[in-house]
C-alpha cells in the first residue's frame, strides 16, 4: 500500500488514547507536543507517576476503565495500543465507520494512518516511511538522518522565519521575495550558523537582504548565533 504524506494540524482536535502503556506514553507525548486541542487517555490500569506531569495538563484527561464505543464521540484521530486483537479490531472498524483517522500501533493493517520515524530539529521535522514494510529500516535511517542534520537547521529556520513577515512587508514583488530567501537558503549561512561565526552570519544577510532591513539584522540572530 502507497501512503500519501501528510502533516496533521491538531490544534482545537480533540484526540483519543487506548492503551497507556510504554509505546502508549510515547503517543500520548507526540500528540501533546504537537499542540493537540485534547487528549483523552484510557486505559483498564491505573495511571503510573511516569505519567503525573503529562496529566496535569489541563488538555489531557485519563480514565481508569474498559473501552467504550461512545469513547470516539466528536474525536478527530485515535490512537489504540492495546494487547487486545479483539479491541483493536473493534477501535479500527468504529473508526473507518466514522470517517476517523485510526492508527493500531504496529498493525498497519487495521491503520487509516501510520505514524512515521522522525528527526526533529526546532521547527523541521523530517519524517520517514517504509508503508510499513519495516520499521527497523525507517529507524536506521532516521539515525543517518540524524546525524546529518544538527542544530543549526533548527536556527536557520528560525532566523528564516523571521525574515519572512519582515520581507513581505516591504510589498515587494513574489519573484523578488522568493530571490531573496532562495539566496539566503543556498549561501553559507547555515555554516557560519554551526561556527557561530555572528560576523559572517551578519555579512551574508546584509549582502542578501533588501536595504531596508539591515537594521534588523541583529534581532534576526539574536539568541543564535
Amino acid at each position: 500500500m502507497r501512503y500519501y504524506p501528510i502533516f496533521v494540524n491538531l490544534e482545537n482536535k480533540q484526540c483519543l488514547v487506548v492503551g497507556a502503556g510504554e509505546v502508549g506514553k510515547r503517543k500520548i507525548q507526540s500528540l501533546v507536543d504537537s499542540g493537540a486541542g485534547s487528549v483523552a487517555i484510557i486505559d483498564t490500569r491505573p495511571a503510573d507517576a511516569e505519567m503525573e506531569p503529562v496529566l496535569a495538563r489541563e488538555n489531557v484527561s485519563f480514565e481508569c476503565r474498559e473501552f467504550r464505543d461512545g469513547d470516539l464521540d466528536g474525536k478527530f484521530l485515535v490512537i489504540a495500543c492495546t494487547s487486545s486483537e479483539e479491541v483493536n479490531w473493534r477501535i479500527s472498524n468504529l473508526c473507518a465507520e466514522r470517517g476517523i483517522l485510526c492508527n493500531i500501533v504496529d498493525q498497519p493493517e487495521k491503520c487509516s494512518f501510520i505514524v512515521p520515524a522522525t528527526v526533529k530539529r526546532g521547527d523541521l521535522t523530517v519524517a520517514i516511511s517504509t508503508a510499513g514494510r519495516s520499521p527497523a529500516m525507517a529507524k536506521r535511517i532516521r539515525k543517518e538522518l540524524q546525524e546529518s542534520f544538527g542544530d543549526e537547521y533548527a536556527s536557520l529556520l528560525t532566523v528564516m522565519g523571521r525574515i519572512r513577515p519582515l520581507l513581505l512587508g516591504l510589498g515587494m514583488s513574489t519573484s523578488d521575495n522568493t530571490a531573496v530567501l532562495r539566496s539566503l537558503v543556498n549561501s553559507d549561512l547555515l555554516e557560519r550558523i554551526k561556527a557561530a561565526d555572528l560576523d559572517a552570519a551578519s555579512e551574508i544577510l546584509k549582502e542578501s537582504l533588501p536595504q531596508p532591513l539591515h537594521p534588523n539584522i541583529p534581532e534576526l540572530l539574536d539568541g543564535l548565533v
